[in-house]
């Protein structure tokens, strides 16, 4: 089974979670002993990247400290095409889709392309779509980030990305940001696609993994959070919210 077929069926038993981790933030040890907190806690799996600071060495080192410390799959979740690893187990091939700058929508994939076939990474398509306040990658990425009110607009990009034939869509706050993606935009976007929605920025209590859950996302995102808390059970309180168990 690959990553993208667990994902898919772990999602069809209902919404999972998964962990953000930056190989810029912690040493590669720590990453695994992080990874190891998590999957005790339920985690599903753990996403690996961040917009600034990540190479292909602390990438490949902290792919292999988190499989070896937890066994969960690891996903790149790239911030440039600058540095790709064959030891994550997947990579999420995304398109930053209300990016004003075409190189963050399909130039960047283009050129990294090659590299990930020859490195016989698996690759999973995403729809990534900025929503205020976007944070550190919507500055990066020079989104026009969604407006919390321009529902329509989040809801047209989303079924964009599924004709264009993406495996999934990403509504992303950004990490560190003050308020996560409104439920509303969550439920409205569900409602008119068939394929898998994942949300994150900004999600740091139960409360919120719980209304991103209820609103209907299909995965929820943790990233600076989990970085940044040292108290296990509310670790544990905002997975347990986010998969409704």
């Amino acid at each position: 089974m690959n990553v993208k077929e667990y994902l898919v069926n772990k999602m069809k038993e209902g919404t999972i979670h998964m962990a953000l981790l930056d190989p810029d933030k912690q040493d590669c040890l720590d990453a695994g002993a992080i990874a190891k907190k998590m999957k005790e806690a339920g985690t599903d799996a753990i996403m690996i990247g961040g917009s600034t600071g990540v190479t292909s060495e602390n990438l490949g080192d902290t792919a292999k400290a988190i499989k070896e410390a937890s066994g969960l799959p690891t996903i790149h979740f790239p911030g440039s095409p600058q540095a790709l690893s064959k030891d994550v187990d997947a990579i999420f091939f995304m398109s930053m889709v209300n990016s004003v700058d075409p190189f963050w929508i399909i130039n960047a994939q283009a050129g990294a392309s090659v590299y990930i076939k020859k490195l016989g990474i698996e690759s999973i398509s995403l729809g990534y779509i900025i929503v205020e306040p976007g944070m550190k990658v919507g500055e990066v990425g020079k989104a026009a980030a969604i407006g919390h009110n321009d529902i329509g607009r989040a809801v047209g990009y989303a079924l964009a990305c599924e004709m264009f034939g993406m495996d999934l869509v990403y509504l992303e706050a950004g990490s560190g940001a003050d308020r996560p993606v409104p439920p509303a935009m969550i439920s409205a976007v569900k409602k008119e696609i068939s394929i898998p929605l994942i949300v994150g920025g900004g999600i740091r209590t139960p409360e919120a993994a719980e209304a991103a859950r209820l609103a209907g996302a299909n995965a929820v995102v943790t990233g600076t959070f989990i970085e940044r808390c040292s108290d296990d059970e509310m670790l544990r309180s905002v997975v347990s919210a986010s998969k409704g168990k």
